[in-house]
């Protein structure tokens, strides 16, 4: 472990993020009188001219700035930050790739002022990018090396082959398991791929020796920010939540979205027109078909999102995706306006060397081009091309089809089409199983071997030499893979 890696964040952070901000965003002191009764007030300019209606808020309220670029808000005495949804068509503000779009406010200090100062995009960012990450979750040293020196750059190179459009990345928690000497190595990783990485907080970024919820969340805020927030690119309005609640003891928490944060949203997308896309990235699932698949009736409180169905009926008029963790799986469900990517982790399994999560998902991460409201997706496994999509499995390894082909098609959703050919002849589409990955059965402890619905199977004719599997996905893009059976 090279030690100079150790204090990046002390260096890149400084005081609550605010060495990322020019001198004029510093806080200013009015008055101290800790009541709570005051004002934050400031504004938000781009080279010297003001910028109107842009939302400004401190986790509690919600304001636009007018033609003069000023906002004013009450200042609530719980209120930790204020920060700025980043217009679209700005650069996201950011230090060393870490975005810093939000200022520390000052405890016991009635009246404050930040003003905040945005740089134009010289690229028209309607078409732009955006990389997920899902737990990169490094709990030793060799964990973190890993991620530096083989996740980042494949994440870059990738960057690089989309061309020069805006890009940038958010990492939907558990940056680190617990271990947060080592967010400095998850910072230095983001440097690494060259673009700015927004952050949600996950269960093992949270310290679990707090007595609550909110004072769990202390050590990932005085690096990262607040824990909830928005900004926008493009035609897009982005927004990031903290569904990690932790209950005061041990490892326990249960996934739900705060009435405070509810409230929030609420006033956040009041400024956001019905009919547009809105990108929800948070860290554990609203929701998986986890529970159906193993036949259990109750969830897990930590698995999904408790109440998930008044955040469904707050986001309602948008067109809206869900951007999510947790599971160390890949599974993507769809209904009315919404659909939601539970997405397969950057570690996989923990760092196995197998490279694959409990799914058989190769270690890797997902890439989302956005062109207006257009937005098509694929998941990216490390070391591989992007056209690598899915894993043959000959006759005798499935236990559960032993006779049978199968191909896990881990980014699969109800839209595409599988279908196989036996020595160059069509022989129509496969029968989608429910399955555990062969690969994993075979490597992993018995309690990580997952259930999943990208498995199909078929059972392939006597004499039958070669296999080919092609799979097209819901943007007509065809992947192909091949397999001898003899």
């Amino acid at each position: 472990m090279n030690i100079n890696r150790r204090g990046f964040l002390k260096n890149v952070a400084g005081l609550g993020a605010m060495v990322a901000l020019p001198s004029s965003a510093i806080l200013a002191k009015v008055k101290t009188t800790g009541t709570g009764a005051g004002l934050v007030k400031g504004k938000v300019q781009s080279a010297g001219k003001p910028l109107a209606n842009v939302a400004v808020s401190d986790g509690y309220t919600v304001v636009t700035t007018d033609k003069k670029g000023s906002y004013s808000m009450p200042l609530h005495s719980e209120a930790e930050f204020v920060f700025v949804s980043i217009p679209a068509g700005y650069n996201i503000p950011n230090e060393k790739g870490l975005a810093r779009f939000y200022k520390p406010l000052v405890k016991q200090q009635d009246n404050q002022t930040a003003d905040f100062e945005l740089q134009k995009n010289t690229l028209d960012d309607n078409h732009h990018a955006l990389i997920v990450w899902a737990d990169t979750q490094m709990v030793k040293d060799k964990d973190a090396e890993t991620l530096i020196t083989v996740s980042a750059p494949d994440t870059a190179a990738m960057i690089k082959s989309l061309g020069n459009i805006p890009v940038h990345g958010i990492t939907v928690g558990d940056l680190v398991h617990d271990r947060f000497d080592l967010f400095d190595d998850y910072a230095r990783a983001v440097e690494v791929t060259g673009v700015p990485f927004f952050q949600a907080i996950g269960n093992h970024d949270m310290d679990y020796t707090a007595r609550t919820d909110d004072q769990s969340e202390s050590k990932y805020k005085s690096l990262f920010g607040p824990a909830y927030y928005s900004f926008n690119r493009g035609k897009v309005h982005y927004v990031v939540l903290d569904d990690v609640f932790f209950i005061g003891k041990g490892h326990n928490y249960i996934g739900y979205i705060t009435e405070t944060q509810l409230r929030w949203l609420e006033q956040d997308l009041s400024h956001v027109p019905h009919g547009s896309s809105v990108i929800v990235s948070l860290h554990i699932p609203t929701n998986t078909g986890a529970a159906e698949r193993n036949g259990v009736k109750k969830e897990e409180p930590g698995s999904v999102v408790s109440n998930r169905e008044h955040l469904y009926k707050i986001l309602q008029p948008y067109k809206v995706h869900i951007m999510s963790g947790h599971t160390h799986w890949n599974e993507n469900w769809e209904t009315d306006n919404m659909m939601e990517h539970n997405h397969g982790t950057v570690c996989g399994a923990w760092w196995r060397e197998q490279n694959m999560a409990a799914d058989g998902t190769p270690n890797g991460y997902a890439v989302y081009e956005i062109k207006g409201d257009e937005i098509n997706w694929f998941y990216k496994s490390t070391g591989k091309s992007a056209d690598h999509q899915m894993t043959l499995y000959t006759p005798g390894r499935s236990k559960t089809k032993p006779q049978a082909v199968i191909a896990n098609v881990w980014n699969w959703d109800k839209k595409w089409r599988v279908e196989y050919f036996e020595d160059g002849i069509s022989k129509g589409t496969m029968e989608q199983i429910r399955c555990q990955d062969p690969a994993v059965v075979e490597a992993y402890p018995e309690h990580m071997h997952v259930l999943s619905d990208h498995f199909f199977a078929f059972t392939p004719s006597v004499g039958a030499k070669e296999v080919i599997v092609k799979a097209t996905d819901r943007f007509g893009k065809v992947y192909q893979e091949k397999i001898k059976l003899v």
